[in-house]
């Protein structure tokens, strides 16, 4: 057994590991995401904001497991799903987006300011988003691409090509570098984060999570790793991509208070939340913790 620098172990292959190869974990990822969505199509469908999130999950894993298996997967076939997954991930962004929101201003610090100040503004953002979404998943679009994910994972062309294509890199080794240039990426793009603007912040937060549902899917799939050496990865990079997160949530409540038209004297004032300073300012800090911690990772 030797550790990899991003501190993932690998361990003696069992038989059935050593058998597996990239086609075959990205396909059982790939069908645990379809079997994911319809799984909880009915309850998103309902305004079941649990459902809705992990549809979102489920698609996320999907993107994710196909970025990091490009080589096995990359077509003409996932340049066509890839274009109506991100269709569907329009309005499932949307809805998701609002009911995290109403739920944040549902925090006690922010209760009384929202009511206040944003009054119905937001149930009335949400249920737009979610009847929208209704629309979407109820759609036969909808319907053909959940099919067309499903077929593609089972009979792609890209198996075909995958066993034409001799590559001796054993799943292990591939997916121990894979995950290295990732966690380098997350290290090298979050530097200086106080000083990111928005646009990065949301990418540096988008490759946290992919990272993270990597690092949790092959632990399902591909057993390379002790779990005290998984949890030096996947802890930090959590909290990294949470604290991004709710700085995010925290922005887009500012920014719908900030919509509202002025007041009667003609000044606007600051519509922000309570302590909206002072908790963007703590959450910079837990991010940037936990950027530290996910950097100082790659040496154990």
């Amino acid at each position: 057994m030797s550790v990899h620098r991003t501190g993932v172990v690998r361990r003696r292959k069992p038989a059935e590991t050593a058998e597996l190869d990239g086609a075959a974990a990205f396909q059982k990822i790939a069908l645990d995401a379809v079997k994911a969505i319809k799984a909880h199509h009915t309850g998103a469908c309902a305004g079941d904001a649990e459902a809705v999130h992990q549809i979102r999950v489920a698609i996320t894993r999907l993107r994710a497991a196909a970025a990091f298996f490009a080589p096995v997967v990359a077509g003409s076939e996932w340049l066509r799903l890839k274009r109506e997954i991100a269709w569907l991930n329009g309005p499932l962004g949307a809805a998701r987006d609002s009911d995290v929101v109403v739920e944040y201003a549902r925090r006690k610090p922010y209760r009384v300011w929202a009511q206040d100040t944003i009054g119905e503004r937001l149930e009335q953002r949400r249920t737009r988003d979610h009847r929208r979404l209704v629309r979407c998943l109820r759609s036969a679009r909808t319907q053909r691409l959940i099919e067309a994910i499903a077929r593609w994972a089972r009979q792609g062309a890209w198996l075909a090509r995958q066993k034409r294509h001799e590559d001796t890199e054993a799943l292990p080794s591939y997916c121990a570098g894979e995950l290295d240039r990732w966690h380098a990426r997350i290290v090298r793009k979050g530097k200086r984060l106080k000083e990111l603007g928005t646009a990065r912040l949301h990418r540096l937060r988008i490759r946290t999570k992919r990272f993270r549902y990597m690092l949790e899917a092959l632990t399902e799939t591909v057993p390379l790793w002790g779990r005290g050496k998984f949890n030096h990865l996947h802890r930090p990079a959590k909290r990294l991509q949470r604290a991004l997160g709710d700085m995010r949530d925290l922005k887009r409540l500012a920014d719908l208070a900030g919509e509202l038209p002025p007041s009667g004297d003609g000044k606007r004032g600051d519509k922000r939340p309570p302590g909206y300073r002072r908790r963007k300012k703590k959450l910079f800090d837990a991010a940037t913790a936990a950027h530290r911690e996910l950097k100082q990772a790659e040496a154990r």
